[in-house]
């Protein structure tokens, strides 16, 4: 590159900017220096003063050192060059932004447009390799880079971290004030904590790069002649169209699935055991491409493909969509390696209390500093003594120690089947208070059992339930029981949807696929489905054609649809037929109102209300359209119209242990409440049953309605045994009034009064009907009232909720740890939400506790030394490594073993470091432990066998005073250790913990024996001048247990006393501290609720008040459409009269 001519400015001022390369809009900014001597000389100087410390700085930020050192000049006069790479593009996180010059500012490189329509994915053409290879420039190889990183450069980081250097800079500072002992432990101890963090991370990286799949052979269509060829996996670009094999697959990129069927198990990503279908997207002109709308036909990376069917065309397709980390599960993958930021309050609090330590530390240096000036001491011993108090105030070991609760608490949660991918989530899962639960799967049994059929005959529902469903006679009911499902043949077994499977098992028919598993495949029918050999029913009345129905096209369940469909022909026949299965509310807005009983939501609210969950079925005749059509055809523009065929009732039964956890984390005053898709009264079922709703309970729904830009919210009871006046719904909701709401009147309450919905999720208890994104927002609006939020599920619809969620926990059985949520249970159950905040709190508390340890072993050790330096002494070598290693060290370690304690209480462990009691018990604690050292250093000042210390060596500190104080604090720092092991109600009691008692018996007795019996080569191996007399040796036990019960005292009831510290600390905190959101709005609701005049039209008021004016929404409806919606509702949400006794008795 030429830097010659007019490219070279004579400009002092102004770098020289020289274009790179235009098309990746990269410049070079270079700006000239040359040296300057007089500040090359300053440098130096600085560097003595600062002992190294700024030159440490300049390695950090070279460009700070050229600008300190250097001046600026011509760059034909410049003797450096400060280079700048100017770009128009950046990663940030593993991904690629670049300028957007449009809208004028960076955004994600992406390659799909916004409104792209479905079709144009069918219009595409291969790619040339030219564009191959500017789109692998633009978006990167196809590959998800997790790097084990070189143990050298783990190794080099770690030096240069802050904690690492100031562990260096006391190595250093000990080895220079002859601390050989004490500073080459110190250096063993760095470098085995260097090696098990080195260790540790890569161990951490390997199990991720074992996450990620190797490169494979993928069959793409490249070129202008249109022909497929073998390519690594790696070079994939987006825009490419890959070739699905008919075997197994480990999908490597995301792609839309063009044509044919696939099987995929996406466990990986989502923790959802039961393989998926995926199906072709639809070749639409009128619907734009949207990942949240279109997943179903979509393949995610790192998924496998367990089958994969193909018909007509011959191949199955798929078009590239994303790459490298822009994928799934590259998003997933650097939510692990990225982490969001956890603001934690006692974190928080930590690196404070660090920072007042930091101030105590000056001051003492300040002491220090004057004292050693006014003796008149070396310049030598005046620094080493003034800086030594640093390494004394500031533990070096203080971050180490507080991972060690966390360390055993994940180790712990393994026991119970609990893998922990984010073990900083662990001290927040002590802190949570609102536990959320999906019910399907997570409070339910995954499978179900079929009640019966209640099938619907010209508008009107038959007398009687079918329980078994093998017994109808040939229908379009039966028909659609034997086709609308998404089942497949799996290794020559039958699977699916749990659901499925207990529908079709019911009716005892086939399922097969045309050839066995993956061969012949080039049929018009993959799938046909037969009654029995055996059966009467295997031909047709009339003839001997085989009575057998083929399955065209499956349409797949969609939750924003609340439905899936299925296009079938039967055999002999010349017509299509649809078969359509969902929710009972959507598919009574998709029904011929002709076809509709009139007793539609009695039937339903009757069967809901129990607990079951009803599905309701439709079918329509397509007559004779064409199999290409059928393809093509918009589902939207079929699924309307249908004709209703009944309601398929199934029992979800509770598992086990559901009810019990339930009560378990109520008696404990957690909140509860549920968030699912399922219908609204099936989930209230459901909810009383695990009683989460009490006996004690009154619940009233929510219900927002939006017609002809009317928007109005009301609350209405849900009771079927009695109707309520106006003035009990007044006088219930001032008493344990409970909320529930669903999914649809969520969506309208966030558009149009936004301020109701910290209500409800402060009141609410049920969640329906609610979409994977409905779940992520109620637990977004929980955590900005300040709750601590777990959540609890097992399937593809929670993942997002999951990852949001303080404590998410997934039910997963197939991997061991899913990267779908922080922890994974393998067991089915939610018994791990109970254990995981038993280990968290215990977790929690232990941080705690060691915080104090160590907050008080410095400031004891910090009075001691001030102390000694009074009289120009110090401790001794062996002295210091006695009370680092041999008190400090295993105490930390060995705290940590005691277990969670086995039940939950409703007492809640602290968070702030800064409340009352943590700060008034280090307080109390360090004003007995000063007092103690002052009064035995005077006492001992008044014996006849007393000797002042005089200076002699540096190396020699033997004295009455070094001695008094050494074995005093001694006893303290055991003290210390056993006063701040707190046991109920959060940890077991401190007995239990064998090992940690061992140790205190140990140290004590070590601790005895240096006071009591010490040999004569012990005490000059520790620097000890023991009182000539036993008596006054025993006089220093005793004081020491003085001082340890007066400790313990006043830490049990003093500063936990629910009397005095705790009643104070509620006062306080009323008056100082900050209300949590949710208090404030719990207090709000309840003032509100109290204004009201007994009237239900001014309940609504009230919840209607803060509705501004705001555009409304017209109704899309017909009016017969309308009118029948209107009446739906009604007969949904406010039915509260006995169900009339023609179909009491009957139906069940």
């Amino acid at each position: 590159m030429d830097f010659t001519g007019r490219q070279i400015s004579e400009d002092l001022e102004k770098p020289v900017c020289i274009n790179l390369n235009a098309e990746k809009h990269e410049k070079l900014s270079f700006t000239g220096y040359a040296p300057v001597k007089w500040r090359i000389i300053c440098l130096w100087i600085l560097t003595v003063l600062t002992v190294g410390l700024i030159r440490l700085v300049f390695y950090w930020k070279p460009d700070w050192s050229l600008k300190f050192t250097h001046s600026i000049v011509a760059l034909s006069d410049a003797k450096n060059m400060l280079i700048k790479v100017i770009r128009r593009f950046f990663k940030h996180e593993k991904v690629k932004f670049i300028w957007d010059t449009e809208s004028l500012k960076f955004s994600k490189v992406k390659w799909l447009k916004k409104d792209v329509k479905c079709s144009e994915f069918y219009d595409l053409k291969p790619i040339k390799p030219i564009e191959t290879i500017e789109r692998q420039k633009l978006f990167g190889i196809n590959a998800i880079d997790v790097h084990v990183t070189p143990i050298f450069k783990l190794f080099y980081t770690q030096i240069f971290n802050p904690f690492y250097v100031f562990q260096i800079f006391s190595v250093i500072l000990w080895y220079n004030d002859e601390y050989y002992y004490y500073a080459t432990c110190i250096i063993l101890i760095s470098a085995i904590s260097i090696i098990a963090f080195i260790r540790q991370t890569r161990q951490i990286e390997r199990r991720l790069k074992n996450m990620i799949s190797p490169m494979s052979v993928v069959t793409v269509c490249r070129g202008d002649d249109i022909q497929f060829q073998e390519v690594m996996s790696d070079d994939l670009v987006p825009g490419d169209i890959i070739e699905i094999p008919k075997g197994g697959f480990i999908v490597p990129c995301d792609a839309v699935l063009l044509n044919g069927n696939c099987i995929v198990n996406e466990s990986m990503l989502t923790g959802e055991s039961v393989p998926v279908m995926k199906t072709p997207l639809p070749n639409l002109n009128s619907q734009s491409f949207n990942m949240k709308d279109h997943s179903k036909h979509a393949l995610f990376s790192g998924t496998k493909v367990v089958q994969a069917r193909y018909f007509c065309e011959g191949k199955v397709r798929a078009v590239v969509l994303k790459t490298g980390f822009s994928t799934m599960k590259g998003k997933l993958i650097r939510s692990i390696m990225f982490p969001k930021p956890i603001n934690f309050k006692f974190t928080q609090d930590s690196f404070k209390f660090v920072g007042f330590l930091a101030i105590l530390a000056a001051c003492g240096m300040i002491f220090t500093l004057v004292i050693m000036i006014r003796r008149g001491e070396t310049v030598k011993r005046t620094i080493l003594r003034t800086l030594d108090l640093i390494t004394i105030v500031i533990p070096p070991a203080l971050p180490a120690a507080l991972t060690i609760g966390i360390s055993f608490a994940q180790s712990r949660l393994k026991k119970f089947n609990i893998f922990c991918i984010s073990p900083t989530n662990i001290n927040m899962s002590g802190s949570v208070d609102c536990c959320c639960f999906d019910k399907t799967g997570t409070l339910t049994e995954d499978g179900m059992d079929l009640k019966g059929v209640l099938p619907c005959k010209n508008s009107k529902f038959s007398p009687t339930l079918h329980h078994t469903p093998s017994s109808l006679e040939r229908s379009p009911l039966l028909s659609a029981l034997a086709t609308c499902h998404s089942l497949t043949i799996i290794n020559k077994e039958l699977c699916g949807d749990p659901m499925d499977l207990k529908m079709f098992e019911s009716i005892k028919w086939d399922l097969e696929e045309v050839g066995e598993d993956n061969e012949k495949y080039d049929m018009l029918v993959p799938t046909i489905v037969k009654p029995r050999a055996t059966d009467k029913e295997a031909k047709d009345e009339y003839n001997d054609t085989p009575y057998e129905i083929g399955i065209v096209r499956q349409m797949v369940f969609s939750s924003r649809l609340q439905r899936m469909s299925v296009v079938t022909r039967t055999l002999g026949e010349n017509h299509f037929n649809l078969f359509t299965k969902g929710s009972p509310e959507m598919l009574y807005s998709l029904c011929n109102v002709k076809s509709l009983p009139q007793d539609f939501y009695d039937i339903l609210y009757f069967y809901t209300k129990r607990g079951y969950r009803v599905l309701a079925l439709g079918y329509k005749d397509l007559g004779r359209m064409s199999y290409v059509k059928v393809q093509k055809c918009a589902r939207e523009d079929m699924e309307k119209d249908l004709h209703f065929l009944g309601f398929l009732i199934m029992e979800n039964r509770l598992k086990i242990e559901t009810e019990e956890v339930i009560r378990e984390l109520q008696f404990a005053n957690f909140k509860t409440l549920m968030i699912t898709g399922d219908n609204m009264l099936t989930a209230l079922s459901v909810a009383r049953d695990c009683s989460m709703i009490s006996d004690l309970d009154e619940v009233y729904m929510v219900h927002v309605t939006d017609f002809n830009g009317d928007v109005k919210v009301e609350l209405a009871p849900i009771d079927e045994n009695k109707e309520e006046n106006k003035d009990q719904i007044i006088s219930n909701l001032r008493k344990n009034v409970r909320l529930a709401i669903t999914g649809k009147s969520w969506n309208l309450a966030r558009i149009y009064c936004p301020e109701l919905l910290d209500s409800v999720c402060v009141r609410g208890v049920v969640f329906a009907r609610m979409l994977p994104e409905q779940k992520v927002e109620v637990i977004e609006t929980l955590q900005k009232l300040d709750y601590y939020v777990s959540m609890c599920g097992d399937g593809a619809n929670d993942s997002s909720a999951l990852k949001m969620a303080h404590a998410g926990i997934s039910l997963s059985e197939g991997a061991e740890a899913s990267v779908a949520a922080p922890f994974t249970s393998r067991e089915m159950n939610i018994k791990c939400v109970p254990n995981v905040i038993k280990q968290g709190r215990a977790a929690l508390v232990t941080s705690f506790g060691i915080f104090k340890f160590m907050a008080c072993y410095s400031l004891t050790q910090f009075t001691s030394v001030t102390i000694l330096y009074w009289i120009g002494a110090n401790f001794s070598d062996f002295q210091f490594l006695y009370i680092d290693l041999g008190l400090l060290t295993t105490l930390s370690i060995t705290y940590g073993y005691t277990k969670a304690y086995t039940a939950l209480v409703r007492e809640k462990p602290d968070i702030s470091l800064f409340a009352l009691t943590p700060i008034l018990s280090i307080v109390v604690q360090i004003i007995v432990i000063i007092s103690t050292q002052i009064l035995v250093w005077f006492y001992i000042k008044g014996q006849p066998w007393f000797t002042a210390y005089k200076f002699q060596d540096e190396a020699d500190y033997v004295c009455d005073e070094n001695t008094a104080v050494f074995l005093i604090s001694s006893f303290q720092y055991v003290s210390s250790a056993i006063v701040f092991s707190k046991s109920r109600p959060f940890r077991q009691p401190i007995y239990t913990n064998y090992i940690f008692v061992t140790n205190i018996l140990l140290v004590l007795a070590l601790n005895a024996f240096f006071t009591l019996f010490p040999p004569k080569s012990v005490q000059e191996f520790m620097g000890l001048q023991i009182p000539p007399t036993l008596s006054f040796r025993f006089l220093y036990v005793g004081i020491a247990l003085a001082s340890f019960l007066l400790c313990y005292l006043l830490e049990a009831f003093v500063v936990n006393s629910e009397l005095l510290c705790k009643r104070i600390e509620k006062k306080v905190e009323e008056k100082l501290s900050k209300p949590t959101e949710y208090t404030i709005v719990e207090n709000k609701f309840d003032k509100e609720l109290k204004k009201l005049p007994l009237s239900t039209d001014t309940l609504v008021n009230v919840l209607n008040s803060e509705l501004s004016t705001r555009q409304r929404h017209a109704s899309n409806f017909s009016s017969e459409r309308s009118e029948s919606y209107r009446y739906a509702v009604e007969r949904e949400k406010f039915t509260v009269d006995v169900i009339d006794s023609r179909i009491d008795s009957t139906l069940l």
